[in-house]
């Protein structure tokens, strides 16, 4: 073989490389609007790093209202509205980041929404540093891609399935049982704001022994819980 055609074919296998796993990313997206993923890279990075995996996935009408409306609150304030980013929050975070701070949206979350969080922890992988930046592309492609075609109430729910809410426990369900020993469709208020308030960082931030940030954050959450509530587009997710 010319020495001239390896480099090309080795950029054509590149290529279809590429364009396959495109295809197949898209096409497990749009398969996981009717199902629940098997597992995610962060599942298996709990299993691998010891943490083990804490995992049970309800339907939608299985989690309770307070659940739905607690997350809300906490993470994402504009979930019903926006469609996909919360461009408003991405530029005081720069702003914040150019200034040499770092911002935080009122409601406590950082500028990155549901979609954005259900995008990286279905198809992605966490980190920061370099990793960080490498997600964001495929971030934005796949959280279009979910809020094109799965609709809020899906990402709501597939959401509060796969993200981590303790140590290797991930999901409301395995978080309700560990934490309540209850079913996730009976939480109280304040039990679903304990729950959601750990979730800028699990491993740190425990549910139980409660940590002291989950102590001072709950009862904001139901604060904005109590200012959320009676509008359409949030009672409607909430149902």
């Amino acid at each position: 073989m010319a020495k001239g055609k390896r480099p090309r074919r080795f950029w054509i296998y590149i290529f279809r490389f590429i364009i396959i796993l495109f295809l197949s990313s898209t096409a497990y997206a749009l398969l996981c609007k009717w199902v629940f993923p098997p597992v995610t890279i962060t599942q298996i990075a709990s299993l691998v790093t010891g943490y083990g995996l804490d995992r049970d996935y309800v339907s939608w009408s299985e989690i309770s209202p307070n659940v739905k409306l607690a997350a809300m609150a906490s993470e994402d304030q504009l979930f019903a509205e926006h469609s996909g980013f919360d461009w408003n929050a991405i530029e005081k975070s720069m702003d914040g980041k150019r200034a040499g701070r770092k911002h935080k949206r009122a409601s406590g979350a950082a500028a990155s929404t549901i979609s954005q969080q259900v995008a990286k922890n279905v198809f992605l992988w966490q980190g920061s540093g370099a990793w960080r930046y490498l997600r964001k592309a495929p971030e934005f492609y796949f959280t279009k891609i979910i809020e094109w075609t799965w609709g809020k109430q899906r990402i709501l729910e597939v959401y509060l399935n796969v993200i981590e809410m303790g140590p290797g426990v991930f999901g409301i369900e395995a978080a309700s049982q560990r934490y309540f020993h209850k079913h996730a469709r009976a939480l109280s208020r304040a039990e679903a704001a304990m729950i959601i308030a750990c979730l800028p960082n699990p491993k740190k931030f425990t549910v139980k022994p409660q940590s002291r940030w989950v102590r001072w954050r709950y009862p904001r959450i139901m604060e904005q819980m109590n200012n959320l509530e009676g509008y359409p587009g949030i009672d409607a997710l909430t149902r």
